[in-house]
């Protein structure tokens, strides 16, 4: 036997250990769903070289250990959350009370209990909402904190940059956060810079180091979504809304992105506050627990009950999809959904099917176009048999719908950063508000009905009328969906 020979079974045998040795990774991995499992399984098995490559890029949920330990040690050592009344549970009103279920499924995400005496109002579009934001910051007295996943030095982006250069140069403390991939452009521009002059305090969530060496210490797509701005531990803001203009220049073939973001007032603007200091403690040696301790902000009389819920790859896998599958089997009368991303799981799919199927008016609003030619391909997938359960399917025109709003019964609003796909549900970080409330629910319902009046209904006969190619093109894409 040549050299040669012994050189080729060599490699033939270390290939063979390392992919059986990956293989038992796949079965062995907790949290793997069935079809997520098969898939990894027959692609490493078919492919070994390839499918190892993309198993050690894109198998795993994980943040890497010293960033989950720290933080773990973040969030153990944060100070309780202070709850409103003095039983261990919450005091609701007497039109709140049949939702209590959905906010104990929210509880026993992050420990947030719904609170009761908040108010909030819908911005009008984009722009408003950045220069809401920025009147805000100038009107700061004591702290403003901004997270955003997509940052841009574009014209709104530079609106907030300015706001917090101005408010730190007046004595108030800001911390600004991005996320590293998503606002790469910020963080390595000038104005990154020149807020770190001007006295703010900036953090960029998730770094990736080395591209090449960050997937043997985690996942290098697992990634910060969240939008969270919190003023003087009083305002917040939650939403779609990225720091950007609407115009998206990164992605300005898509443009308008076409978002929604409320502006809250009152004790809920805590829970948004916990999650900031979360998020900042993990990457930056500052305590913030004397924020966290000082009472909470006074409940506004007449005020609706609100909770926030953050999810992400170290939080309870299933959470976000809990969330959605568990407001779809509370629905009475009717549910109207948008968002750009829809890549479910089954137990989603099936309860947006059973809903229709129990009679609630179930619509769900998609972009015409999608920025990720992937997830729209994917998303069309599923069309079929929401169509087939009665669920109505719309096609946004008007640019890239990529507001992720959730209204029930004219009453329970769900509003945020998390779409209805898996990235959402186990790769990224997301933070939401559940509320009740009738006037601020009307207004999302109304800003959907605008959405709806710009769309276009995708019926059966138009899925039917889709070549044969087109459809195994959309299955196929779907198919690859637990790989990610």
């Amino acid at each position: 036997m040549t050299p040669a020979h012994h050189y080729s079974i060599l490699v033939f045998a270390l290939v063979a250990v390392l992919q059986l040795a990956v293989l038992g990774r796949i079965l062995l991995r907790p949290h793997r769903d069935p079809a997520s499992r098969i898939a990894w399984l027959v692609v490493v098995a078919t492919f070994p070289l390839i499918g190892i490559v993309a198993y050690l890029f894109l198998g795993e949920v994980n943040i890497g250990k010293r960033r989950a330990q720290r933080l773990n040690e973040v969030l153990h050592g944060m100070p309780p959350f202070q709850r409103q009344g003095e039983s261990g549970q919450a005091a609701l009103p007497a039109n709140v009370e049949r939702y209590r279920h959905l906010f104990e499924l929210g509880e026993s995400i992050n420990g947030f209990q719904p609170l009761n005496g908040n108010s909030a109002y819908l911005l009008a579009d984009s722009n408003t909402a950045i220069d809401t934001m920025v009147t805000d910051i100038d009107a700061a007295r004591d702290h403003v904190h901004v997270l955003f996943y997509i940052w841009l030095p574009d014209h709104n982006g530079l609106k907030i940059v300015e706001a917090l250069k101005r408010a730190s140069l007046r004595g108030v403390t800001c911390r600004a956060m991005a996320d590293a991939l998503g606002s790469r452009s910020m963080i390595d521009s000038v104005h990154w810079s020149g807020m770190k002059e001007a006295g703010v305090r900036v953090a960029a969530g998730l770094p990736i180091g080395n591209p090449l060496l960050r997937p043997f210490f985690g996942r290098i797509d697992l990634r910060n979504h969240r939008k969270i701005v919190v003023i003087d531990d009083r305002i917040t803001y939650c939403g779609s809304q990225n720091c950007a203009d609407p115009e998206f220049l990164v992605k300005a073939n898509y443009a308008p992105w076409v978002d929604a973001m409320m502006r809250f007032e009152g004790p809920v603007v805590r829970q948004n506050q916990y999650l900031f200091a979360s998020d900042w403690m993990t990457y930056v040696d500052e305590n913030l627990d004397d924020l966290l301790s000082a009472p909470l902000p006074q409940p506004i009389p007449g005020g609706f009950t609100a909770q926030v819920i953050g999810t992400g790859p170290t939080i309870r896998f299933s959470a976000m999809p809990e969330v959605f599958e568990s407001l779809l089997f509370a629905a009475r009368r009717e549910v109207i959904i948008t968002t750009p991303y829809y890549v479910p799981n089954d137990p989603l799919q099936n309860a947006l099917c059973t809903a229709a199927f129990r009679g609630i008016d179930t619509t769900i609003i998609f972009p015409a176009r999608n920025d990720s030619w992937i997830v729209g391909a994917a998303s069309r997938s599923y069309y079929g048999d929401l169509l087939a359960a009665g669920v109505k399917i719309y096609e946004y025109e008007g640019g890239l719908l990529h507001t992720k709003s959730f209204t029930m019964d004219g009453e329970v609003t769900l509003i945020g950063s998390a779409n209805m796909d898996r990235r959402s549900f186990e790769l990224n970080y997301e933070n939401n508000i559940l509320l009740v409330d009738q006037s601020l629910t009307t207004s999302m319902h109304e800003r959907q009905q605008q959405y709806l009046a710009r769309s276009r209904r995708v019926t059966r006969d138009v899925v039917d009328s889709w070549p044969v190619s087109r459809r195994l093109w959309h299955n196929l894409l779907a198919t690859l969906g637990p790989l990610l």
